[in-house]
């Protein structure tokens, strides 16, 4: 029977996990989009790859939500709705504007990934459809749930406006990839990494739990690898690649 202790137990757990295989996920290029890589095993359209690994996060948050949360809390209510607007773009409206006809990806990514937003979009649905003390806007909560919905949707933005340069690329390049340079390309390579660490930072803030710390660690620990991979790919493929650029945090990293 899950309890508030077991399941706080598994999601200190998971954080853990994701700490663990962050040295992993540094050394270990994920082989799909530039990367891809036909020695992975069976492979899968880019865009159902896309669309099966993004949709449990939907599906599964959305359950529990509806089974249990209550809907005049004006957290749950916030919480799902954030939560709602960026699953249902990644998982639906992403794989059908991304001009990857053609490309594949390997089934074992397909299945990690599944597996990754099924547990992250479970834990998270599940604190929020238990949510049952009211939410009061006085002292600290006021400025948790400002800051919280102001990151989501200042990263929302950065993560969508780049994700817009980037497909528009493709789809005018040959082999589709050129050197963005627009936005915040002129300081990071993945700009729109960057954007979606910044709305799950707001999610955190806002949420304020424990399933939420550990949706946003294991965003970094997928995210800050891909992008140092991504910043070591234009830098081999491009010899013209500006090269005070970095990976994903200005003058940082």
């Amino acid at each position: 029977m899950l309890t508030e202790s077991n399941f706080s137990i598994f999601v200190i757990s998971w954080i853990v996990f994701a700490l663990f295989l962050l040295p992993f996920t540094l050394k270990i290029t994920a082989p799909y989009g530039r990367h891809s890589k036909r020695n992975w095993g069976l492979l899968i359209s880019n865009r159902l790859g896309w669309f099966f690994m993004e949709l449990p996060a939907l599906v599964m948050f959305l359950f529990f939500v509806i089974k249990d949360g209550d809907f005049t809390n004006t957290l749950v209510l916030t919480a799902t709705f954030l939560w709602m607007s960026h699953y249902l773009h990644r998982a639906i409206i992403f794989p059908l504007r991304i001009h990857t006809k053609g490309k594949k990806m390997p089934v074992l990514i397909v299945v990690f990934a599944f597996f990754f937003n099924m547990v992250n979009g479970s834990i998270n649905g599940f604190w929020i459809g238990t949510v049952d003390t009211p939410f009061i806007f006085e002292g600290l909560n006021i400025v948790r749930f400002i800051t919280g919905v102001s990151l989501f949707i200042g990263g929302y933005i950065i993560n969508q406006y780049h994700d817009r340069i980037l497909i528009g690329l493709r789809k005018n390049s040959r082999n589709g990839y050129q050197i963005p340079y627009r936005g915040l390309f002129k300081y990071v390579s993945c700009p729109n990494f960057l954007g979606e660490i910044i709305e799950w930072a707001g999610f955190a803030i806002l949420c304020w739990s424990v399933p939420a710390l550990a949706f946003f660690v294991w965003t970094i620990v997928n995210l800050v690898p891909r992008a140092i991979d991504h910043h070591k790919w234009y830098l081999k493929t491009f010899k013209e690649y500006p090269n005070n650029r970095n990976a994903l945090f200005p003058g940082l990293l």
